[in-house]
């Protein structure tokens, strides 16, 4: 090296330095403390990609994780917090849930951004995430993206975003809140156990015991 008037840079030693961690409030992991006994009481909240033939599009889905029914959901061509906030918008529209509902999600940009993180505090309701880098925290809302992708994006091609946009409703709507049978739910739709547990829960009130107070 001194030969060919070489000169050794010589790089200092990687410090991990807290300046470089997002700044993010820390949420605790609630779903693993949470016994759930119905349903609008835990919420789990994802985003996948779909790759059509000219362009990526997104899509954003929100399940109960009591019954696994798909609650909301949105399609979009970008990754900005609006589609998933569009996905949270369908939800209560749909479900129309008490305050308190944990809502579960990854550490995404997303999922922290100031608007979501708006939304759900107007809603009441409780923030909850995963730890960094473990998806297994997500594991229902990953179970039900594996069933789309093989048993509907897998099995077709679209011509076009509204296509997708279609079959995704059809799917979703349709046969999987409907008719597509869990063995998790004791081989019951996602609808059909949430109907059998209430049918369930009626009956029982109706059998409970009841006190009669004679007047004097």
């Amino acid at each position: 090296m001194r030969e060919d008037n070489l000169l050794n840079v010589r790089q200092e030693p990687y410090v991990a330095s807290h300046d470089g961690i997002r700044a993010v409030q820390s949420y605790l992991n609630l779903p693993r403390r949470m016994g759930l006994s119905g349903p609008n009481q835990l919420w789990i909240a994802d985003i996948t990609y779909i790759r059509l033939r000219t362009e990526f599009v997104y899509l954003a889905v929100i399940l109960d994780a009591f019954s696994r029914v798909v609650v909301g959901w949105a399609l979009g061509r970008t990754l900005q917090a609006k589609v998933p906030l569009r996905a949270l918008m369908d939800a209560i529209a749909n479900r129309r849930p008490l305050p308190g509902l944990v809502h579960h999600s990854d550490q995404g940009v997303q999922y922290v951004c100031r608007d979501y993180m708006q939304a759900l505090h107007e809603h009441g309701m409780v923030p909850s995430m995963s730890r960094p880098a473990n998806p297994y925290d997500n594991a229902t809302c990953e179970s039900f993206l594996r069933t789309l992708k093989r048993e509907e994006i897998d099995a077709n091609t679209y011509r076009d975003f509204a296509q997708l946009e279609q079959g995704l409703r059809e799917f979703i709507d349709q046969y999987y809140n409907r008719f597509r049978l869990h063995s998790a739910l004791s081989y019951r739709s996602p609808e059909e156990f949430e109907n059998h547990v209430a049918q369930r829960r009626s009956e029982a009130t109706r059998k409970a015991p009841m006190l009669t107070f004679l007047g004097t």
